[in-house]
């Protein structure tokens, strides 16, 4: 897990509508960075429709909404047409930026070891340094408890 006062890994990905989107082009406003495991899956699915609906309220403080996972863009572009998603939701297909960002981990399911997605949010600052780190985030809740956070520290 990358540490509260790290720079954030710079990097450059698809978002959902094919073009490129970098990290570094957000300097100067908050990023909330979430790490999800797949496209149309339930509790992903939960979280990014809990961070659509409330969406509004992270631009009125500010703050950017990306969502990433290993999907490809055309499978976001699908995603968030069916859900209404109002945010970037960028394709690491090669896993490089889930690598920089260490949220590949080992997991079990039915006796078989594989590697996937640990659920988790980064909230970046204005200078691209990491100022919170959320691991295992519920899908539920990830997007308040992002927005209580915010809210809390710009008072």
């Amino acid at each position: 897990m990358l540490e509260v006062g790290q720079k954030a890994p710079d990097f450059t990905l698809p978002n959902q509508n094919g073009e490129m989107v970098k990290l570094s082009d957000f300097l100067g406003k908050k990023v909330v960075l979430y790490f999800y495991s797949k496209d149309n899956t339930s509790g992903c699915t939960k979280q990014a429709c809990a961070f659509g609906l409330t969406y509004h309220r992270f631009k009125a403080l500010g703050v950017e909404v990306i969502g990433i996972s290993k999907d490809s863009a055309a499978s976001h572009e699908k995603f968030a047409a069916k859900h209404s998603l109002p945010f970037l939701l960028l394709s690491d297909e090669d896993r490089q930026v889930h690598q920089d960002y260490d949220v590949l981990k080992e997991k079990k399911s039915a006796g078989k070891v594989t590697l996937g997605t640990l659920r988790t949010t980064y909230i970046i600052d204005e200078q691209g340094v990491i100022e919170k780190v959320m691991p295992k985030v519920k899908p539920d809740t990830n997007a308040e408890e992002v927005l209580a956070y915010l809210q809390h520290i710009t008072r």
